[in-house]
């Protein structure tokens, strides 16, 4: 899309070509237009053989990484589309966004960001033969900004991409993005995982996106909706977001994509029903820190500390508690009297975001839920039935 969301990242391959210049020790006469006096004798001079040149070894022009990453661009590029919205302006239709998108089924099916094909009337999508076709949304989802639309006809001999394995990500490892920055149509870049479990924001500013991948692989505006893939050519993640570090709208090396876990579980909800639904705690807070350990004098040092109960949520209906004073330790405020939760359904917690990380990948409204939780330095089992995550949520109403 023109305008990646800030948030709250390929090697340009030139190849060299040495081409050995050879000194050669031989002298070239050129005759002069000149006439020899008679008193002059002719000398005959010896003609020496030229000299044998050293064996010459060209480098490799192309390495075998780099060999890898032609083959994986020539085989992933066709499933990567550029995708260009439309909307009613001033009496005509007129673009709004251009994004990037991937084949994701043999169904037609385009995944993109939701933030791509927002407020759009019309969709066109563009392969990379330039074949160009009309698309129609088939389902979108604001909580984590993924979309599915659908065309009518795939060019030949394009497949689908496979999606990857969230369990073997590590930071460090190579990945590329494919896309269209600024336009440019089917643009490779490569990078790193810089860092995994980040949370960045939805579209609604409300909630978190758990698990997100940070990348120095250069992502700008035009790049979202894109895949990020490993060096097997799978999908890990599509590119949603980068952190520019001020006003500006270019990719400064922190880029983020919605992680392949989140994919595999909205992506199939999209292209089946249209929408997918989220369970929902009803509950704000944040991790453990030493101050607020010493503060409630707590018998753990990990987990979730609950600051607010949304009210009528299903924390509220559950009796759980938040913050309930504020007292200060070593010159700072800090909110105490809220329960811990050091575990659900027997999964350990560490930090708040092992709850959102939870409940976003392995449950799903109505179902039910075991809380363990630290309360006046006790711990004890609180059941509860998870509820669906409301479009709105209150304002926070803090102590």
């Amino acid at each position: 899309m023109n305008s990646l969301p800030k948030a709250h990242s390929w090697k340009k391959f030139w190849l060299f070509i040495l081409i050995p210049t050879l000194a050669l020790a031989c002298a070239v006469v050129t005759p002069l237009s000149q006439t020899i006096p008679p008193a002059v004798q002719t000398v005959e001079v010896a003609t020496l053989p030229p000299p044998t040149p050293a064996p010459i070894t060209l480098p490799a022009l192309i390495t075998d990484e780099q060999s890898l990453l032609v083959s994986l661009y020539a085989r992933s590029n066709p499933s990567v589309v550029n995708i260009t919205t439309y909307a009613q302006q001033s009496g005509t239709m007129q673009r709004l966004a251009q994004g990037s998108g991937f084949v994701y089924d043999n169904d037609r099916h385009i995944a993109t960001n939701a933030h791509v094909i927002q407020d759009a009337e019309q969709i066109e999508v563009t392969f990379s033969d330039g074949t160009i076709t009309p698309a129609k949304l088939v389902g979108q989802d604001s909580n984590s900004d993924l979309a599915i639309v659908q065309v009518d006809k795939i060019p030949g001999g394009v497949e689908p991409l496979s999606l990857g394995d969230m369990s073997q990500l590590a930071v460090g490892q190579t990945v590329i993005a494919i896309g269209n920055p600024f336009g440019l149509n089917g643009t490779l870049t490569q990078g790193v995982i810089s860092a995994l479990g980040r949370d960045i924001p939805d579209l609604t500013q409300q909630y978190s996106i758990p698990q997100a991948i940070q990348t120095d692989a250069a992502i700008n505006p035009g790049n979202s909706g894109g895949p990020l893939l490993n060096l097997e050519g799978q999908v890990i993640g599509i590119n949603a977001q980068i952190e520019t570090g001020g006003t500006g709208r270019s990719n400064t090396g922190v880029g983020f994509a919605i992680p392949v876990s989140i994919l595999k579980r909205v992506l199939p909800d999209l292209a089946s029903k249209g929408s997918t639904e989220w369970a929902w705690l009803g509950v704000r807070g944040g991790s453990l820190n030493p101050t607020l350990v010493e503060a409630m004098k707590l018998p753990v040092d990990k987990g979730a500390y609950l600051v607010e109960i949304i009210s009528g949520g299903p924390a509220e209906k559950a009796a759980l508690r938040g913050a309930s004073q504020t007292v200060t330790v070593n010159d700072r405020d800090v909110d105490v009297g809220g329960d811990v939760i050091i575990a659900i359904d027997g999964q350990p917690v560490n930090s708040f975001d092992d709850i959102l990380v939870y409940i976003a990948l392995q449950t799903h409204p109505g179902q039910e839920a075991k809380l363990t939780v630290i309360r006046n330095g006790k711990s004890q089992d609180v059941t509860l039935i998870l509820g669906t995550r409301p479009a709105e949520l209150p304002t926070p109403t803090l102590p």
